[in-house]
């Protein structure tokens, strides 16, 4: 079969299931196109995409500006790793720092490789700034988090798909319930050895589970009193997608860390960073950390172009209001489901809570209806389906998209 050949659906499943490794359970449908908030699979059927890559697509998919630096870039110069300089990178920086309100910005590719970085920077900063002694320092993180799937990273997860004969485990992290200031004040009160705070605004992969309000603004502070950096993990829910930049924006705290990915590139390209000010960024010396591919060129045009999208497009002001929009008109119809127990979310990042177990394929079953009716989106944690559009919707395709949600939810109640 030559690589061009068109395949089929199936064909293309097939060669997957085939070839390469098992480590997705993928809804089947097979993609071949994308524009703004469509996709379109290889038969040629079109979908709303319900789950923009789980928020990397937030402009849109193939939006024209972001292709359009990419290719410019890419027939220019694509890489030169960081032996040399490249004409593109510090532009990068300086639109980036400004952008967020930052001194200094590390580049990487991937969210998981953002927040490698964000561990080790914490961990330096601890030994030779806030002097704890070399190899003591600890990091408190959250029960039900999901930072990514590296070594260290599934250490401190809770998942035991994510976790269970990948040991020996990293040391070195503190796990409390999310939400909970008390549980934080005492860890932070009894162990004097903690560096960092590292927190979802919302945790996403979870369920959407959004905290109390004043939670992340009350941590910051306790972080502030006990001389811990709060680091925000904002890969998922950064960049417009709950409605402001930043997901902590809602309660206008400024992390000390900052980390985004996903749609830091609008979904062209894999970009992540870890932003912060000179007291901790300064900590890292050559030779530290680094990324052959962290950033090159095509990566700084592509996040520029995103970045500038999101602010021209004003897509932080779209997300706030189709988000109220969406839980209003869900939650009309919730009071009357007996399928459809809860909606919640930020923004164009929410979940609905179906009602069966975690162990149910019913929610399951309600995505592979949703995809026969038009729309596409994935459960997570068995009885939870989260619904995150690309930011580029307009209020007529957000009613046509819960009119097929509604729809769909109906034919599973009684």
């Amino acid at each position: 079969m030559a690589v061009l050949e068109q395949t089929s659906s199936q064909q293309a499943i097939d060669l997957e299931n085939k070839y390469g490794a098992h480590n997705y359970h993928p809804l089947p449908v097979v993609l071949r196109r994308g524009e703004g908030v469509y996709v379109w699979d290889v038969e040629g059927k079109k979908y709303f995409d319900f789950l923009s890559a789980y928020s990397a697509v937030n402009q849109g998919h193939c939006h024209p500006r972001i292709v359009k630096a990419m290719r410019e870039q890419a027939e220019t110069l694509t890489l030169t790793s960081r032996a040399f300089y490249n004409d593109m990178l510090g532009k990068y920086e300086k639109y980036a720092c400004e952008y967020f309100g930052f001194d200094k910005l590390l580049p990487m590719n991937t969210g998981a490789e953002a927040v490698e970085t964000a561990l080790k920077l914490c961990r330096k900063w601890a030994y030779e700034k806030k002097g704890i002694s070399e190899n003591d320092a600890e990091i408190v993180v959250c029960e039900n988090n999901f930072h990514g799937r590296t070594t260290t990273i599934i250490s401190f997860s809770n998942d035991p798909v994510a976790r269970k004969n990948f040991g020996p485990y990293t040391q070195g992290f503190i796990k409390i319930e999310y939400d909970n200031l008390n549980a934080l004040k005492e860890t932070l009160e009894n162990n004097p050895n903690v560096a960092g705070f590292l927190v979802e605004p919302i945790q996403g992969e979870a369920g959407v589970y959004v905290p109390s309000e004043g939670y992340l603004r009350q941590a910051k502070e306790l972080c502030e009193k006990h001389n811990v950096l709060f680091i925000a993990d904002e890969v998922q829910t950064g960049i417009a997608r709950t409605g402001k930049l930043l997901a902590v924006d809602h309660e206008n705290v400024k992390p000390d860390v900052l980390i985004l990915g996903k749609a830091l590139s609008g979904g062209a390209y894999p970009v992540s960073a870890v932003l912060a000010n000179d007291a901790v960024m300064e900590v890292i010396k050559p030779g530290n950390h680094g990324s052959t591919f962290g950033g090159n060129p095509v990566a700084a045009a592509v996040a520029m172009a995103a970045l500038e999208v999101i602010k021209d497009e004003k897509l932080a002001q779209n997300a706030q209001e189709l988000g109220e929009l969406f839980r209003k008109e869900i939650s009309n119809y919730i009071e009357t489901s007996s399928i459809c127990s809860l909606v919640r979310g930020k923004g164009l990042l929410n979940a609905i809570v179906i009602n069966d177990s975690e162990e149910s394929e019913t929610a399951w079953n309600i995505c592979l209806r949703l995809r026969d009716n038009g729309l596409l989106a994935k459960p997570t944690h068995g009885n939870i389906i989260r619904f995150a559009p690309p930011l580029v919707m307009n209020r007529e395709q957000l009613l046509e998209c819960v009119s097929i949600i509604t729809e769909t939810l109906k034919e599973f109640e009684g």
